[in-house]
């Protein structure tokens, strides 16, 4: 984030490069950078003769090799931005030689998302040494939560700590789709407030009781009332809390008990860093490593990945995913 910060700034500033070679498994960062250079390196009446964008599944290196080196009319710039650049892996080498030799006025913008070019190629090191190369990496979901409280915090709001959860666990690690929700809070919550649960609710349709996170919570406190409570509500709709998901944020809290059980350090800040989480829900995860041993929490491990295998459709064809979940909650909490 802080790299994109410093490319705009930078462009801000008048200082624009010729190339700007933005890659990887993130794209949210790329169509960012890419949308900023579209809106503000050209005025309005510039764009109309000096700015294009192309697409790779139609276009070959050559042609946006030929683009770039047109000369801008009645401005000092022309920009071309490339998009899908993927399209173009098997080529993309080509570019070389113009990255070399770059035209001064044009800014040639090339989103190559999902994938980055070889480091030890040359294509790379050229770009580095006359453009900006960015590779916009994926976030891991424990490092989700701390983007969405920083994100909105350059907006003067804040969040509640199971509001930022529960945004996580139902749209998973795609940022595009987190912020579009972000956009929409926005537009009713007034700035300068925190963002709760409630509002989570009430304007973005998850659940604040039967969601992954109290479920999560209910078994980590051998809360098995409302644990079977949240089964029964995922098994009438499971559309909306698919069982995959469901197996794959509990295997990942049992395995950050066992490391907690592990941890011979186990004050609030030590754990929260050892198992990335915010310091806020280390209780859960002490509460959790309590009810649970260590020999236990090994079993569950052994239970979740054998229920895993179930709702892939490997040796319980007919079974449904409300049963494979039932079957799976009391095999954790006996």
């Amino acid at each position: 984030m802080d790299e994109v910060k410093q490319i705009v700034s930078d462009i801000k500033k008048g200082n624009v490069k010729p190339v700007y070679f933005l890659m990887g498994e993130e794209p949210y960062y790329i169509d960012r950078i890419s949308e900023f250079i579209d809106k503000n390196v050209l005025a309005e009446e510039e764009k109309e003769f000096n700015q294009m964008v192309l697409y790779g599944r139609d276009v070959s290196i050559e042609d946006i090799v030929a683009n770039a080196k047109r000369f801008p009319m009645m401005a000092e710039r022309q920009v071309v931005i490339v998009k899908e650049a993927q399209e173009l892996s098997r080529t993309i080498e080509k570019l070389v030689d113009y990255v070399e030799n770059p035209q001064p006025s044009t800014v040639l913008v090339m989103c190559y998302k999902y994938k980055k070019i070889d480091k030890r190629k040359k294509l790379y090191k050229i770009v580095a040494k006359n453009g900006v190369i960015f590779e916009s990496k994926k976030l891991y979901e424990n490092q989700i939560s701390d983007w969405i409280r920083r994100v909105l915090g350059g907006a003067k709001y804040t969040i509640e700590p199971k509001a930022s959860q529960m945004l996580v666990e139902f749209l998973g690690t795609d940022l595009g789709k987190i912020n579009n929700e972000l956009e929409k809070l926005k537009l009713i919550i007034p700035s300068g407030t925190q963002i709760t649960a409630d509002q989570i609710e009430e304007n973005i349709g998850i659940s604040k009781e039967f969601n992954n996170f109290e479920l999560r919570k209910a078994i980590g406190t051998r809360n098995g009332t409302k644990a079977h409570l949240i089964i029964k509500y995922f098994a009438q709709n499971p559309k909306d809390n698919p069982l995959v998901v469901t197996i794959s944020l509990l295997y990942s809290f049992f395995s950050q008990v066992l490391q907690y059980h592990g941890l011979t350090d186990k004050s609030q800040r030590n754990v929260a860093s050892a198992l990335k989480i915010n310091p806020y829900f280390v209780k859960d995860y002490s509460e959790a490593a309590h009810n649970y041993p260590m020999k236990k929490v090994s079993g569950i491990i052994a239970c979740l990945r054998d229920a895993d295998v179930k709702s892939k459709g490997v040796g319980a064809t007919n079974l449904p995913q409300g049963d494979i979940l039932k079957e799976l909650l009391v095999k954790i909490m006996r």
